[in-house]
């Protein structure tokens, strides 16, 4: 073949920048409210969408999970927002959230909790909190999940946190953002289960909660009576995928982690390039 025939060839077979992905955006879950029965952290806002215009660059923040009695950070890609989970109650109410905190049961003994909300984002990020119980001990109410609310407390019984919802843009389906559960001054021994997707487990007299897991933006575990303490939310996570007939992304900046590290996709798979996000901040160009 002529050199120019070759130089022709090379320059038709160059891969171009991606201009839309699929993106999966979860924040960090939810702390779990301090003892004498807290409520189980919210998770992490859920957001996902397929064929998202993306221009030369953009920006992607992980939230971290929140403390205890903290409500999580936000987790950020281009111009979508997952809003970080609402708190567990420490006192009453959980806080509101891309899912909210479950409520506690109430300190002084004698009145319910109130549910917290999933704080009227549009469009919703996830679900509301359970209500407590100060029936028989202090039961707290689990907290909400991406796909189903945190349960009510009832007499003995902790709320369990809700369910979160499971995706396959990392290649495999995963199960984000599950609730906290609730604690409890005089429940289940083993505590109230966290829900599906990361939800850490909640206290009771006998053990301390569960932290949310790394990277589901799990809700953290409510907390008992001391030394049975709550437990922080996991942190979130961001995930990217376009047709792998683009080209790899340019740089990535700034303090963001990315899965197997480099600017390489984290896998390719199933005609996808998958770019997984676990940590920091910072822009990405195509």
């Amino acid at each position: 073949m002529p050199i120019l025939g070759i130089i022709a060839s090379s320059k038709a077979s160059a891969l171009v920048a991606p201009t839309a992905v699929d993106y999966l955006v979860v924040a960090g879950g939810g702390g779990g409210g301090l003892q004498n029965a807290g409520g189980g952290g919210g998770a992490g806002g859920f957001r996902t969408a397929a064929a998202f215009s993306i221009g030369a660059s953009f920006i992607v923040t992980i939230g971290a999970g929140g403390a205890v009695d903290t409500n999580g950070s936000n987790s950020v890609f281009s111009s979508i927002t997952s809003s970080g989970g609402g708190k567990g109650g420490s006192n009453v109410s959980g806080a509101t959230g891309g899912s909210a905190g479950g409520a506690s049961g109430n300190p002084d003994g004698t009145t319910n909790g109130t549910a917290g909300n999933s704080g009227g984002y549009s469009p919703a990020e996830g679900t509301a909190g359970g209500s407590g119980i100060a029936a028989s001990g202090r039961h707290a109410g689990g907290g909400g999940g991406a796909t189903n609310a945190g349960a009510n407390a009832a007499q003995y019984i902790p709320g369990i946190g809700g369910g979160g919802t499971t995706n396959s843009y990392s290649g495999a389906g995963v199960t984000y953002a599950g609730g906290g559960g609730g604690g409890s001054t005089n429940g289940p021994a083993g505590g109230a289960a966290g829900g599906s997707g990361g939800g850490g487990k909640g206290a009771s007299a006998s053990v301390s909660a569960v932290a949310g897991t790394v990277n589901t933006g799990g809700g953290g575990g409510g907390g008992a009576i001391s030394p049975y303490v709550a437990a922080a939310g996991g942190s979130g996570i961001v995930i990217l995928r376009y047709a792998d007939t683009k080209a790899d992304l340019t740089t990535i900046g700034g303090s963001l982690v990315k899965t197997g590290g480099g600017t390489t996709p984290t896998t390719t798979t199933g005609g996808f390039k998958i770019y997984v996000f676990t940590g920091g901040t910072g822009t990405v160009t195509v």
